[in-house]
């Protein structure tokens, strides 16, 4: 007998959003804590814009912005407080700020309320993991519990409960990479005695820190601890006092919340799926918090693997398609590890180091695309899946994705990108649809599949038996117009064979984004990423490569793909 369809061993952040994804996509799903409630100290303060499209997925949207500080602005400073680079990326082509402040346990508890609506959903605290048995059809979890022994029978289970975790060390996968030995004491205070907003990153050669204004009143600091002076001083009030006597008036009056010693770690595991166990967010790969992407990383991993876990539990697609997550997850969350392990190497440069860092960084902010490049965070390596759930624009290859687009044909010479735009999310503007005016463009399609076209009808694009598949596969039919066009095609569609949403272009962005790209119809993936992209006319055999692409036979050739 089976208990749940998937079991999610760990109810921090990572475990609590994947158990609200599979609840919106209708999956039985039990969380599993061996703590007996949620970790109540702030841990992660920076949450992106790629998240909070996640969590308008989840529909928490209300509930998590009211602990946020959107437009969080984040500032390199050297020594003497002079701003070495400035960071605040003004652009919303995912619908939300690029970079939110954010109190993490208050966010934490959100999720977890946000679970009640799933009658499929449970949660039990006190549950500790201590072993599993993969038997090839389920999965057999044991548990330590307060009222003794529990086994858990499961479809699925995904170990999310953190760097130490039992379920990658049952994997017996590597944990690759350097644990740096330098240490930091974070402060967290409530009633901010500051009171400014943002972030301060001191590259300071006297003693690197950090100071963040959060939400609710909250001021973080983080200071750099030396070789020489033990964790232990860490609970001397004079020592305390001594850190923090030239960033706060009278250290002694602060309302600590609580403080605590770190290190950083930059590992990723060298599989995330063993059978019918899988690991995400810090079981899988953990990351220093220079550019806070620990959290947001472990939120990316539950957006791509709970649909993919929804498609193999429905029957929509065959067990392969877990080997995707790893294919897709695994190579951006390495080069988010590697970007962060540079800056934590800019902050801690020694005092001859750093005047040659601020030398070099004055004489770059003088140059605006340098500078730009900096201001609006283009420095952060944003997710493209090159290889996984993506069809090759060029050839329609399933499983792969060329960057390049190969330089034949009007389309392609005359668009102003030479690049493909399969494998990155798709923009989302506020846009105009029958019975609502200037809504987030993901309200509108909804959590699943995608096909939409830009100024065409998309069911008359596909034959009869791609629309059979198009039914099976539950994917909506979009048309994106011009807003001036949108009654004419409302009533000009309204008799297709396949439901058509018409979607009024209201700003233009959509129209600007298919202008800059040779390509009329897209295929876009629950995570919001575009599996594939072409010219109208190829739309059918697009989407037998995006079907075949879906059973991860990433050997096949296109046509193969409408056998499903």
């Amino acid at each position: 007998m089976i208990d749940t369809d998937v079991l999610v061993v760990g109810a921090g952040p990572v475990g609590l959003a994947l158990a609200n994804l599979l609840g919106v996509h209708g999956q039985r799903t039990m969380l599993a804590e061996a703590r007996d409630e949620l970790i109540d100290y702030p841990r992660g303060v920076g949450l992106d814009d790629e998240s909070l499209r996640a969590i308008q997925t989840m529909g928490l949207v209300d509930e998590v912005t009211r602990h946020t500080v959107p437009h969080h602005v984040v500032r390199l400073v050297n020594g003497a407080g002079q701003v070495l680079v400035e960071n605040d990326p003004r652009t919303d082509e995912f619908g939300w700020p690029r970079k939110h402040g954010f109190v993490q346990p208050m966010v934490d508890r959100e999720l977890l309320a946000g679970l009640d609506r799933f009658p499929g959903v449970e949660v039990r605290f006190g549950h500790r993991l201590v072993g599993i048995t993969d038997h090839g059809d389920h999965v057999e979890a044991r548990l330590e519990t307060a009222d003794g022994p529990r086994t858990v029978r499961s479809r699925y289970l995904v170990g999310a409960e953190g760097g130490r975790s039992f379920t990658r060390q049952w994997m017996g996968v590597e944990f690759e990479g350097r644990s740096p030995s330098t240490r930091w004491l974070v402060i967290d205070v409530r009633n901010d005695p500051l009171g400014t907003p943002n972030v301060y990153l001191g590259a300071d050669p006297r003693r690197p820190y950090v100071s963040i204004g959060l939400p609710h009143a909250i001021r973080r600091w983080e200071f750099m601890l030396f070789d020489d002076e033990p964790t232990e001083l860490v609970e001397e009030p004079a020592f305390m006092h001594r850190m923090l006597a030239d960033h706060v008036p009278d250290p002694a009056a602060l309302d600590v919340i609580g403080k605590r010693v770190f290190t950083h770690h930059g590992r990723i595991a060298s599989s995330f799926r063993k059978g019918r166990v899988l690991i995400a967010g810090d079981a899988a790969h953990l990351m220093p918090v220079w550019l806070g992407q620990g959290w947001n990383s472990g939120i990316r991993d539950a957006m791509n693997l709970a649909w993919k876990l929804a498609a193999v539990l429905t029957g929509l697609c065959g067990d392969a398609l877990l080997d995707t997550y790893d294919t897709e997850r695994r190579d951006h969350a390495k080069a988010m590890i590697d970007i962060n392990m540079t800056a934590g190497a800019i902050m801690k440069c020694g005092p001859v180091t750093s005047k040659v860092r601020d030398i070099v960084a004055r004489t770059l902010n003088v140059v605006p695309s340098v500078k730009s490049y900096f201001t609006e965070l283009r420095f952060k390596p944003m997710p493209r899946y090159d290889r996984g759930v993506v069809v090759d624009q060029n050839e329609l290859t399933p499983g792969r994705a060329a960057l390049a687009l190969v330089q034949r044909g009007i389309p392609v010479v005359n668009a102003p990108r030479a690049t493909s735009p399969v494998g990155v999310q798709f923009i989302q503007p506020r846009v105009n649809v029958a019975g609502a005016s200037d809504v987030l463009l993901d309200e509108v399609l909804g959590n699943w599949w995608t096909i939409a076209a830009w100024g065409n009808n998309p069911a008359r694009l596909l034959t009869a038996a791609d629309l059979d598949h198009v039914r099976r596969h539950r994917m909506r039919l979009a048309a994106f117009v011009p807003e001036p066009q949108r009654e004419w095609a409302e009533k000009e569609y309204a008799d297709s064979p396949v439901p058509v949403t018409v979607v009024g272009d209201a700003h233009g962005r959509i129209k600007k984004w298919f202008d800059d790209q040779p390509v009329g119809v897209v295929f876009l993936r629950p995570d919001r990423f575009v599996a594939a992209a072409c010219l109208a006319q190829r739309t059918s055999r697009t989407l037998s490569a995006v079907l075949t692409a879906m059973t991860a036979r990433q050997g096949a050739t296109v046509g193969e793909g409408a056998a499903l």
